[in-house]
């Protein structure tokens, strides 16, 4: 399967992810997206440079993320999640070995379940040795 299928069908497929990218994880060079979402490099190196952050409060925390210049706040940062809200919308960020799986949720969609559909596919890359 291509990356875009991934992100087609294994993030937006799922109905609980309205737009994904799938990009490397230390250079970020996207290797899908849904058409029209992208993140500025200087915002995507926020989120990874969070999954280093060893700080008592990570800078994602105190200070959010920003999506496209929209600032989203950090509900929960691990060394290798990141969940930010915005309102009732959100972003799901997870980190595998290769890539970063990012996807945003709309308002009518919960966190948790948003949440598992990017795990389910992160768990899977994982497997597979990204």
């Amino acid at each position: 399967m291509s990356w875009q299928a991934y992100v087609d069908q294994s993030l937006v497929g799922t109905g609980n992810i309205d737009k994904g990218i799938i990009c490397d994880a230390t250079d970020k060079t996207i290797w899908a997206a849904t058409p029209g979402f992208s993140i500025p490099d200087a915002e995507l190196q926020v989120i990874v440079d969070s999954f280093t952050d060893k700080s008592p409060t990570k800078n994602v925390i105190e200070h959010g993320v920003k999506i496209n210049g929209e600032k989203y706040m950090t509900i929960e940062s691990t060394e290798d999640s990141l969940k930010a809200k915005k309102g009732k919308e959100g972003i799901i960020v997870i980190k595998t070995a290769k890539a970063l799986l990012i996807g945003h949720h709309p308002e009518e969609v919960q966190t948790t379940n948003a949440y598992s559909s990017v795990a389910e596919l992160a768990e899977y890359l994982i497997k597979v040795g990204y």
